[in-house]
């Protein structure tokens, strides 16, 4: 809320320029990492009464009003001990500009909370930029939003409910106007639904030896069995099961050992699991085992052998540069583009699954610059047809120096593919900018 001034101020210049903005080249990298976040959940509306005090220097009475906000959230079904990030967004404030002052854009830092309920209790800190549009003498206040995390702690319903709120404006003075809520909690806008962790899998076996002839026995040993549950031992060749199996019974120290006669020429592992089928939830290996083929040829007969061999993890891109849209001087819009195409190819025939990130510098130019933290990206990975993986795409949000998921494919017991990823791409450029061209560069590492 804007204060009354103790000084005139003159109004800004009305000439309007156009700049244009550059995503420069995108480097490439091979390192480690990775992780997929979930898309955001739907909110709902809510209104509740409130209580907003003016700075005193304005010498304007307390405002009771009706404040109109929304709580979403990046995982509406995350797991205890996840992180979620809440964004609370005060679609309509309980007040609007007091004074005939008109003030200018970029002056209100918002703060507030959201209440936690249900399942766990608490609040969570919510914190905005400093930026809004221009608000004209006894105009509305303008919709803002505020973003913070919470862990989560215990599983059930969490309800999260707008809290108290304060916006803060550095124009001629620093002063705050308090809006707390006046018969709290507010109503309900979202509800997280929290999962158990599921236990560690801490099965575990091995093999008396990595290979035999056809009809060898192997000796399994394992651990970390569910103590008397019948565990089924079995040769795997690729992602799928062989007919080689045998059961063996877990003893009070949930440890198992028996044997299993291995035929299958196709075997490329050996694989230990409780209940009907494999998973991994509940089973342990593969553990890598090979059947050498050493019976003699038949008279007449000639062997033939081939060899499949691993290739390499690799990505290639359609281009360097990305040249996004322009925005008008003093506007505060976005600046948009699409990301040039990227080709993920994993031939390594491998269980390892794959993560391509980026994380972008700060877009600098003409004496200025935007921070990193302005950019945002909407991924979208599509797998070409045959591959034995399927890729997704990372969320949408900012992508910023610290950097954020662009697609990923999951470990398995057979990977692999090819795989493209686009994501389009928008800017938020800050209003009055200077005029000018400004570029970052966008690292891309795949994993």
């Amino acid at each position: 809320m804007g204060p009354t001034p103790r000084t005139s101020c003159s109004s800004p210049r009305s000439r309007r320029r156009r700049w244009a903005s550059l995503l420069g080249a995108t480097a490439l990298a091979v390192t480690a990492g990775g992780a997929l976040a979930v898309p955001a959940a739907a909110a709902v509306n809510v209104d509740f009464p409130t209580h907003c005090v003016p700075p005193p220097i304005a010498g304007i009475p307390p405002i009771d009003g009706t404040t109109t906000a929304k709580i979403t959230v990046d995982d509406a079904t995350p797991q205890v001990g996840d992180t979620v990030t809440v964004t609370y967004t005060v679609v309509a404030p309980a007040a609007s500009n007091p004074t005939d002052l008109a003030l200018p854009a970029d002056i209100m830092t918002p703060t507030g909370k959201v209440t936690l309920g249900g399942a766990q209790s608490g609040s969570v800190t919510v914190t905005g930029p400093k930026k809004n549009p221009p608000v004209p003498g006894k105009g509305v206040f303008p919709s803002f939003s505020m973003t913070g995390t919470f862990t989560v702690t215990t599983p059930g319903a969490i309800t999260l409910s707008p809290g108290d709120y304060n916006i803060h404006t550095s124009y001629i003075l620093e002063l705050d106007t308090p809006c707390t809520v006046t018969n709290p909690p507010a109503p309900v806008s979202e509800t997280v639904t929290a999962a158990d962790n599921p236990p560690a899998n801490t099965r575990a076996i091995s093999l008396g030896s990595a290979s035999g002839a056809p009809g060898a026995s192997v000796t399994v040993t394992g651990t970390g069995f569910t103590a008397g549950a019948t565990v089924t031992l079995a040769g795997r060749s690729g992602a799928a099961q062989t007919a080689d199996t045998a059961t063996v019974t877990a003893n009070a120290q949930g440890a198992v050992s028996g044997s299993l006669v291995v035929n299958d020429l196709t075997t490329t592992g050996v694989v230990a699991y409780e209940g009907g089928a494999w998973s991994t939830d509940l089973g342990a290996g593969p553990v890598a085992y090979v059947v050498i083929d050493d019976q003699p040829v038949p008279e007449g007969s000639q062997k033939l052998t081939t060899t499949v061999k691993a290739g390499t993890l690799s990505m290639s891109q359609a281009g360097d540069a990305v040249a996004m849209s322009a925005v008008d001087f003093g506007s505060g819009d976005a600046s948009t583009g699409d990301l040039n195409a990227v080709t993920v190819k994993d031939y390594r025939g491998g269980p390892a699954g794959w993560s391509l990130t980026g994380k972008v510098t700060d877009f600098t130019g003409a004496g200025a610059k935007i921070d990193a933290g302005e950019l945002s990206w909407t991924p979208e990975c599509t797998t070409k047809a045959g591959s034995p993986s399927t890729c997704r795409a990372g969320s949408a949000g900012a992508v910023g120096s610290a950097g954020a998921t662009l697609a990923s494919a999951p470990d398995g017991t057979l990977t692999g593919g090819e795989f493209t990823v686009k994501a389009g791409l928008s800017l938020d450029v800050p209003a009055f900018t200077p005029p000018g061209t400004y570029a970052g560069v966008l690292t891309l590492t795949l994993t």
